[in-house]
């Protein structure tokens, strides 16, 4: 903080009218003003530093022009933290969007077509049972990776691209993002919020999921949630490489 110094005038008492005969006096003298210091950048590691200013949330830059994509994060070390607020609405943007319930329903088509849950059966009750089943999934392990523990452990549920590297280093990065995440603090941490939200979200498919449930089932609905998130994040670390090159492609032949 800048210190403000005031100047301090000394102040004479009133003297009577010189005699012609006497010289005039000299003026009072006032101290001099106390010299400011030089301004310095703070050393305080609390203090403020200036940063360029960036959006708390990423746009959707959807992944192929199609599905909706909220959460990556592009040519950005840092940005600032979100509120459980903002990562409830992010989740919700995306698990909602018309996109992604269409492409869900293209999903309960291929569970029609192998006769998934044959206790369905077919026909259109049995598809609205299979759709309502694979949206419940989905949105369940969403909610409860991407919000419910990643607002209870403040852990930023954002995916920040790596951009640099070799096709293998970035692929590895993106793996290894299923037990590494970025804290609301900027940290690195173990992303339990990933491991601890779609185990619960397992569980609590067996709730309504048909036929026999065991802990067996739950670990593997655990296992493939985990797999597919992990696909997703390969998504978002290439999407945007992807999506420059397509968009450069475009402009020469115009």
């Amino acid at each position: 903080m800048l210190g403000v110094s005031g100047v301090l005038f000394a102040q004479q008492p009133a003297q009577p009218a010189p005699q012609a005969a006497q010289s005039t006096p000299a003026p009072p003298s006032t101290p001099p003003a106390t010299p400011q210091a030089p301004t310095t950048p703070s050393t305080d590691p609390g203090a403020a530093s200036p940063t360029l200013a960036q959006p708390a949330s990423p746009q959707n830059d959807r992944i192929l022009w199609t599905l909706p994509n909220y959460m990556t994060v592009e040519n950005a070390t840092s940005m600032p933290p979100i509120g459980p607020k903002e990562k409830f609405k992010l989740v919700a943007e995306g698990t909602f969007d018309p996109i992604q319930i269409a492409f869900i329903g293209g999903e309960a088509l291929v569970y029609q077509a192998a006769n998934t849950n044959p206790t369905f059966r077919q026909g259109l009750k049995g598809y609205g049972k299979r759709y309502a089943l694979a949206f419940s999934d989905n949105a369940i392990e969403n909610f409860m990776v991407s919000a419910v523990l990643a607002s209870a452990f403040r852990q930023d549920p954002r995916y920040y691209q790596s951009g640099k590297g070799s096709v293998i280093h970035r692929f590895g990065y993106a793996a290894v993002r299923i037990v590494v995440i970025r804290g609301d603090s900027g940290k690195n941490e173990f992303n339990i919020s990933e491991i601890l939200g779609a185990g619960m979200a397992a569980g609590i498919s067996n709730a309504y999921h048909p036929g026999p449930q065991n802990l067996g089932t739950a670990v593997n609905t655990w296992a493939t949630q985990i797999g597919w998130d992990a696909v997703g994040y390969e998504m978002r670390e290439f999407w945007p490489d992807l999506r420059r090159y397509m968009m450069r492609g475009k402009h020469h032949n115009n």
